[in-house]
């Protein structure tokens, strides 16, 4: 059964700069620079059997998206990968979601991040499938979000932070009120980009595709699919996609370390099979990550 109580009331530990601290007294003070100026970055992990998949790809990747907002965290991937196994650890988990996040202090307040402190806590806890089974056996229906992912040289692209999940959060519930399960990015220039927090593919005749990550993110659970899939010798292609392309795509599926492999029934007006293909990547990835297969 989900666990209904709010985030901030509940049993447990989370590590904040060095220390674990029961979980109801991880607060930060309200004059927060990151809670003003989104300046704040974190990562998402899955623990599958007490071991959390890629972790040293998700501590690295943290480091640089906080360098990427101009912020140098004082811990070290082996310093923070050892910090989320306290953490896994502390809480009795074994099969767990796992968040990690860091962000600047109260030092200073105003746009300017001088003086601020770079902080980071992390938390763990029970968390099932992003999206419930009897919907996602069956398939998705995404809906066209009314935001497009940003362009380069506007914003932090390549940063996992937490300002760019704003369009996604809007996004996400545009679409909860109208019925749908997630909604389809594009980008500024109308290309395809991504759902709300998960990167996207498409199958036609064998092959893979899927969106040049350019303005968003290279997901780790992306890649690690496009490993999977040239293990298998399909042939994975990475370029431009526009929307027009979507009606000659057979099957699509999206990727994340929240949703895993997920398939998708519809974007829009656009409809997929849930084919056999995606069906056996999906498999495929389940097994590597409960180490059922080698990689």
């Amino acid at each position: 059964m989900a666990d209904t109580r709010s985030y901030d009331d509940r049993d447990g530990w989370i590590w904040i700069d060095g220390k674990l601290v029961p979980w109801r007294e991880a607060n930060v003070h309200i004059l927060t620079h990151a809670m003003h100026y989104a300046s704040s970055v974190f990562e998402g992990q899955r623990a599958y059997g007490g071991v959390i998949f890629k972790l040293s790809e998700h501590s690295a990747r943290l480091r640089k998206s906080a360098e990427l907002l101009g912020f140098e965290l004082p811990w070290s991937v082996e310093e923070i990968n050892a910090a989320c196994d306290e953490v896994v650890k502390a809480n009795d988990l074994t099969d767990a979601y796992v968040r990690p996040v860091a962000w600047r202090g109260s030092e200073n307040m105003g746009v300017s991040p001088k003086n601020t402190k770079p902080h980071m806590a992390i938390a763990a806890w029970n968390w099932g499938k992003y999206f419930p089974p009897e919907i996602a056996d069956r398939g998705l229906r995404l809906d066209i979000a009314p935001w497009r992912r940003p362009a380069p040289y506007t914003a932090p692209v390549h940063s996992k932070a937490a300002g760019l999940y704003m369009i996604a959060s809007l996004s996400k519930k545009h679409a909860d009120e109208r019925g749908y399960d997630d909604a389809l990015m594009f980008d500024w220039r109308g290309q395809v980009a991504e759902a709300t927090g998960a990167n996207a593919f498409f199958i036609k005749e064998g092959k893979l595709f899927t969106p040049t990550p350019d303005c968003f993110l290279n997901g780790i659970t992306r890649q690690t699919v496009m490993d999977l899939a040239r293990r298998r010798g399909i042939e994975v292609e990475e370029r431009a996609i526009w929307p027009d392309e979507l009606e000659s795509f057979e099957q699509m599926f999206i990727t994340g370390s929240a949703a895993e492999v997920t398939f998708i029934r519809s974007a829009g007006p656009w409809n997929f099979e849930i084919g056999d293909l995606s069906r056996q990547l999906q498999r495929d990835y389940d097994d590597l990550v409960n180490r059922r297969l080698n990689y």
